[in-house]
């Protein structure tokens, strides 16, 4: 009798704002799922940074939501695009916009995940940092294994 392991689920997880690191995550994602026989899920996370809200005198139910969830949807979608450029063969990806913060979002999107794939800065990073914060949270915080791709 053949011992049956149950299907592993492929999933990997990439945080994408963007950036140049997250396009070079996306990258090294799809890489690593083309290898493994792997699926990409591409996680953009958004929320109006409550300064901006008060700042600008606007009440949170003042925000137009939808607008920004389409722009970060439309962002998301050219980021994979632009990853899948030069990439030779297909490889499943799916997309989600989740609002919250970037940390907790991609901490829940990783459960249960293969791994997670982060650039090591992406937007309102410190120009210095080797590390940014939301890549390092993650990385203490993941409950999958966690690959920072160097920009």
């Amino acid at each position: 009798m053949v011992d049956q392991k149950p299907v592993q689920d492929h999933r990997i997880v990439v945080g994408v704002d963007s950036s140049a690191g997250s396009v070079e995550a996306l990258r090294w994602a799809l890489a690593y799922a083309r290898l493994t026989g792997g699926s990409v899920e591409a996680v953009a996370a958004w929320q109006v940074p409550p300064m901006y809200v008060y700042a600008a005198g606007w009440t949170p139910t003042g925000i137009d939501d939808a607008g920004i969830i389409r722009y970060t949807e439309k962002t998301l979608a050219e980021t994979v695009a632009q990853a899948q450029d030069q990439q030779d063969s297909p490889v499943p990806v799916t997309t989600r916009v989740v609002q919250g913060p970037a940390v907790q979002v991609l901490v829940e999107a990783g459960k249960g995940a293969e791994l997670m794939v982060l650039g090591s800065r992406g937007h309102g990073a410190f120009a210095g940092m080797l590390l940014g914060s939301v890549s390092q949270h993650c990385v203490q915080h993941a409950t999958c294994p966690t690959v920072v791709i160097p920009k």
